[in-house]
């Protein structure tokens, strides 16, 4: 079965305090749903009209997971916290078997 994964880049952080009220309650919410961070900021290049800004790739076991995670209860009230703090680029993906 193909594993589902989150791909969110960044393209401005205009909160920083949003942001990290934000990761307080997302990580334990994302765990809890069964995600693995793979990648939490770090160094990016950027190429093709790509943002070096933050990036962030979580993965989980199936594709259906990674959907159920999102709209979780527990997650939710992340992106309630997160609010207007950032501007970014949230995916879904489906990976390959």
């Amino acid at each position: 079965m193909p594993k589902g994964y989150w791909v969110s880049v960044y393209r401005t952080i205009s909160d920083p305090q949003k942001l990290a009220a934000y990761n307080k309650l997302a990580s334990p919410a994302v765990r809890a749903a069964g995600g693995r961070p793979l990648i939490l900021g770090g160094r990016v290049v950027a190429h093709d009209g790509g943002i070096a800004e933050r990036t962030v790739l979580v993965e989980f076991d199936s594709f259906e997971q990674a959907v159920a995670a999102r709209e979780s209860a527990a997650y939710q009230e992340a992106l309630a916290v997160l609010a207007d703090g950032v501007e970014r680029d949230f995916r879904i993906v489906e990976g390959i078997d």
